[in-house]
């Protein structure tokens, strides 16, 4: 193995050739721009997250302005990105950083980590990155990269692998070049060390890496105890207004698609007259059962089957309360969507809800 310097001396000789430096947040760097991009990375490809970055960015340019921002708008601007509790921690911390710290981001480990939805490694990301800082990383690139390095055995979701990798980032991290070393290090993770194709031949670190000289590169890091997920079902109701306008309604902060527009759930396709019948006094004229779908989330299966009814003209009058709106599909407002219900008004919008299957109750 070589010493700590010497790898750190490698992984930043490969940076300067073949490094990403033109991502969007490398530019104009500042705490919030770091901050906001490494949020909506967890868990999320880098190409995925610019041009939700882009459009974040362009709503909201700095702290001051998130922490202004309706959560509505801000979720709206999430929307289709997934892991909503990632938006709704993202504003939660703005206020704070703006109430109580006059809006200058802390610069330690310790602070970072106090605000909502950052962890030890995010927080290293940012001091790192945006205060040039020595600060260690772990995210799943780095995870993968070192695992391999040292042929480190177990799922890193357990604690004592954990906490390994954690040990070997802490000694290989240098104290010059932070930012471009932390970078790096994603880099290697999402561009050469990949889960399924590594591509060692190219790797900076090929010639001394533990997995590569074993020939089993995939067997590191290991994986995730599979587990069967289970499954769920429901109904979407999907009223719609004679004028082609769609009922929402806002679902809790906390829990699925938490603080997010939707459409409301019922238990079988007969059970949307009833609810018509107590929200608008009247039952649809029709009533259309579309084809279901599956949505997974991390830890279960959602069957969807969406029921759409219409309703004539006797349901105009009524009132909006909070937490209910009639979605216009032609003006639509700026609000966070759950990603199936963003899909379903698209495909409203754009056939007038054409179905394959109807149903009469």
């Amino acid at each position: 193995m070589p010493s700590t310097t010497l790898f750190a001396k490698r992984v930043l000789t490969w940076f300067d050739q073949h490094g990403r430096k033109d991502l969007p947040w490398q530019h104009d760097t500042s705490a919030y721009r770091v901050w906001v991009s490494e949020i909506m990375l967890q868990q999320t490809q880098v190409k995925t997250v610019i041009p939700y970055f882009e459009r974040f960015m362009a709503a909201f340019p700095d702290v001051q302005a998130l922490a202004k921002a309706p959560e509505d708008e801000v979720l709206h601007l999430w929307t289709g990105l997934g892991y909503y509790a990632r938006a709704r921690n993202l504003h939660k911390a703005a206020k704070h950083v703006v109430s109580e710290a006059q809006g200058q981001f802390p610069d330690t480990i310790e602070g970072l980590c106090g605000l909502p939805g950052v962890g030890r490694s995010t927080a290293g990301a940012i001091l790192s990155i945006a205060f040039g800082q020595r600060a260690s990383i772990l995210d799943g690139n780095v995870k993968r990269v070192l695992a391999r390095y040292h042929a480190v055995g177990g799922w890193p979701g357990q604690a004592a692998v954990h906490q390994k990798l954690w040990d070997i980032a802490e000694q290989y991290t240098p104290t010059r070049r932070c930012a471009d070393y932390t970078q790096a290090m994603m880099d290697l993770g999402a561009t050469l060390c990949t889960r399924s194709a590594p591509d060692c031949e190219r790797c900076p670190l090929g010639a001394d890496c533990e997995a590569m000289a074993q020939g089993e590169q995939k067997a590191y890091p290991g994986k995730k105890p599979r587990k069967v997920l289970p499954v769920k079902t429901t109904f979407f109701l999907i009223v719609r207004s004679s004028d082609g306008n769609i009922w929402l309604e806002k679902r809790p902060s906390s829990g699925i698609w938490g603080g997010l527009w939707c459409f409301p759930e019922i238990d079988n396709p007969a059970a949307g007259t009833h609810q018509c019948l107590d929200l608008w006094g009247t039952e649809p004229t029709t009533v259309e059962v579309q084809p279901g779908f599956r949505h997974t989330f991390s830890h279960y299966h959602l069957d969807i089957t969406p029921v759409v009814v219409e309703l004539d003209s006797t349901a105009q009058a009524v009132m909006e309360a909070s937490g209910q709106l009639w979605y216009n599909l032609r003006k639509p407002p700026q609000i966070g969507l759950a990603a199936p219900v963003a899909s379903l008004l698209k495909k409203l919008a754009a056939s007038g809800s054409q179905t394959t299957r109807k149903t009469e109750y």
